[in-house]
This record gives C-alpha cells, sequence and structure tokens, in this order.
C-alpha cells in the first residue's frame, strides 16, 4: 500500500496544478459575448496549441493525440471548411503566449488549447487583446472567464450529476469525505456547491491527510460522522492512484457497509481496469460520459492511427465539432462568444456538452456502478439538455 500512496503523491501534485487557486486575470480580460467576425466564404483559420516540445514526459504523445483528433473531428464536418494550424507551447505560458500571437498574426480566427492552466491563461490574455475566444483543453475553472472557456471535465458538473441522482434515489443526506490537498479541497467545495442546487444535503465532512497513516487515521471519524448523522451516502473526492483503494478497503472493515451506506465517486473508478478487481468498490457510483460515444470514438481513433487516443485527446475532436457546428450555419458571428454558448450545446465525443457564459462546461455524463468487477450504466447519459440528467 505504500507504493499505492508514493504514486498518489505524485498524482496529487498534478492534480494541485490542475485545480489551485492561481493569481490568474482572464476571467477579466474580454466581455463573454464578443469575438471576431469570419469570412464564411473561406475556410476558417483555427490555431491548435498543443505541448509539443515540453519536458513533461507524454506531452509529445498528448500532443499528437490532440492533432490527430482535432483532424478526425475535422473529417466529419458537414459543409465547414476549417484551415488547421498546430503551434507548440512546451506546455509553459511564455511560449503558449508567443504561440498564440503567431497564431492570431496568421489570421486565426479562434484558438483550440493550450493543455495546463497557466498557459491557457497567458493565451487568452494575448488573445483577448485581438478579441478572440479561446477554448482551452484545461478543466481548471479558475482560468474560465470572458474569451476563455474550459472543455475539461469539471469537479462541479460530475458532482451536479452526482448529487441529483443520489436526491431521486433517496441517497441525499451525505457525507463527504475529501483529501486535504488542493484537489481534494477544490472537490469538497465543488460536491457543497451541487448539493445546495440538486436537492442533496451535506450531513458532514472528513477531511484526512493525502498519507495512508492520514488515511487510517481519518477513518474512525470517517465512522462516528456517518453513524452520528444518519447520513445514506458517502461521497468520495479521492482517485484510484491515491486515497481510494485504501479507504474503500478500510471503511467497510470499519463498518461504514456499502450495502446501507451508498459509496459515491467524484473520480472514475474504472480508470485503470485494475481497480474493478477492488472488492471495496463493488456496488459504487461514479459518474461517466456516454459509453457508446466515447468507444465509438476511441475505436475509430484506433482504426485511424494505430493507437488509442490520449484519455483528453478527445477534447480536441469536441473543439472542431463545435466550432464546425458554428461555421456550418454560414453566419459571420460564429465564433463570438454569444454563439459559443449557445444553449442547445454540440455533440462530442463523450456525448453532449455546452460552453457556459462563464467560460466553464456542462457535459452529459451516465451513472454507473461496478458489479462482479465489470462497469454497469445505471442511468444513461441524456441526450440533450433537457433531459433527466440535466
Amino acid at each position: 500500500m505504500f507504493a499505492v500512496f508514493q504514486h498518489a503523491r505524485k498524482a496529487a501534485m498534478t492534480a494541485a496544478t490542475v485545480v489551485s487557486t492561481l493569481a490568474l486575470a482572464a476571467c477579466d480580460t474580454l466581455p463573454t459575448g464578443s469575438g471576431p467576425s469570419i469570412n464564411t466564404i473561406k475556410p476558417v483559420p483555427v490555431a491548435l496549441l498543443v505541448p509539443r516540445g515540453s519536458a513533461q514526459p507524454g506531452d509529445a504523445l498528448l500532443a499528437k493525440s490532440l492533432e490527430n483528433a482535432a483532424r478526425m473531428a475535422i473529417a466529419d464536418l458537414n459543409g465547414a471548411q476549417i484551415d488547421l494550424r498546430i503551434y507548440d507551447t512546451a506546455g509553459v505560458p511564455q511560449q503558449a503566449a508567443t504561440a498564440a500571437t503567431t497564431a492570431i498574426n496568421d489570421g486565426a480566427r479562434i484558438i483550440l488549447g493550450p493543455v495546463y492552466a497557466e498557459a491557457a491563461n497567458a493565451a487568452g490574455l494575448v488573445a483577448a487583446q485581438r478579441n478572440v475566444n479561446v477554448l482551452a483543453f484545461s478543466n481548471n475553472t479558475a482560468i474560465a472567464g470572458g474569451n476563455v472557456f474550459i472543455l475539461g471535465p469539471t469537479f462541479d458538473n460530475t458532482a451536479r450529476r452526482l448529487t441529483s441522482y443520489a436526491s431521486r434515489q433517496g441517497k441525499g443526506n451525505m457525507v463527504i469525505v475529501s483529501g486535504s490537498d488542493p484537489a481534494g479541497q477544490a472537490g469538497r467545495v465543488a460536491i457543497e456547491r451541487a448539493a445546495a442546487g440538486t436537492g442533496a444535503n451535506i450531513n458532514g465532512s472528513v477531511s484526512y491527510e493525502l498519507s495512508q497513516q492520514g488515511v487510517i487515521n481519518a477513518i474512525p471519524t470517517i465512522r462516528s460522522t456517518v453513524a452520528s448523522s444518519g447520513a445514506q451516502s458517502v461521497f468520495l473526492t479521492a482517485n484510484t492512484a491515491g486515497a481510494l483503494p485504501l479507504l474503500t478497503q478500510l471503511m467497510p472493515e470499519a463498518g461504514v457497509d456499502p450495502a446501507a451506506t451508498q459509496y459515491i465517486g467524484l473520480t472514475r473508478w474504472d480508470i485503470p481496469a485494475q481497480t474493478l478487481a477492488l472488492p471495496g468498490v463493488q456496488g459504487g457510483w461514479f459518474a461517466m460520459p456516454d459509453t457508446n460515444r466515447s468507444q465509438q470514438f476511441r475505436s475509430r481513433y484506433q482504426a485511424s492511427y494505430g493507437a488509442a487516443p490520449h484519455p483528453i485527446g478527445g477534447l480536441a475532436y469536441d473543439g472542431i465539432a463545435a466550432i464546425g457546428a458554428l461555421v456550418s450555419a454560414g453566419k459571420s458571428d460564429a465564433l463570438t462568444g454569444a454563439a459559443l454558448t449557445r444553449g442547445n450545446g454540440f455533440q462530442g465525443t463523450g456525448g453532449i456538452f455546452r460552453l457556459r457564459p462563464d467560460g466553464t462546461n456542462e457535459r452529459g455524463l451516465a451513472v454507473a456502478t461496478i458489479q462482479e468487477q465489470k462497469v454497469v450504466v445505471i442511468d444513461p447519459a441524456p441526450s440533450s439538455f433537457a433531459g433527466a440528467g440535466f
């Protein structure tokens, strides 16, 4: 188990980078609704900013996956002509700002990417000065707003889906169990915020230090909080690389019976696949994208490029799909903030999604459980924003 938490520390550091509250200014740069006009009779120049040249392991593969997915999406468009141009950011803010400047000088009418929050913020600041919108691959809501829209899945979206479902199933009285790290605390806040709007009740909250001993020390408090509050469910922010395996092992042993108290996860419990074999996650609930659409994208990508896409590679497809859907209408204001935030949204690799005026997003998610070490969808992803998931 110690090896798991060595991995967890690395995962926590990565997550902290993603969700930390930064001194970011992109949300004050450009009024939502603004954006450039486009020439409706010519291909629309779109800049794709990828982390090629980064020193981070895996970023070269991520950059290629994003580019491949974007080109796949362009091939699927009906009637919209996209002139895709690729720019490298090395995953760092200064180069991202330079790439954004170069892209706009080259004629880009919208920027897709970058990946990392600081780089996306830097690109957004530059782009705002030129009245250009940015669809970043980040999931950091701190950078969202103004001319910066994030495409990455957010804790808030997942928490809304799961708290709403739990309330409808009579499991809406919850205890939150969260790590003390930035990702864990951001998850806790998202669950609290979601509960306030979906009819769920937070009966208590327990935090633990992100270490093996920290989890062990928290178990008696979790048990007593659940028992004294009459909670019907426990909502965990932990991921599979961190505290989730140990928590779901020790909580049942301590008397937090998953048959009586529903376990709910803010993160994907099906990744990696080995997690499905853990006894403690059996019967737990978590959210995931539309399974049919996700599998279709993975299969097509594999057939086209001979390898599986990066886990977030599909975000580039989603961005191009949204741009293409708007451009195909033949309107010169297709890439303004007002157009990007249309209420009926778009179809992406994981189902429906839409961009919100505050720069965040909503995605149609399925609710799944694990039965006999297999993923079983118990509430399908909605097919429209009028569906039950919303």
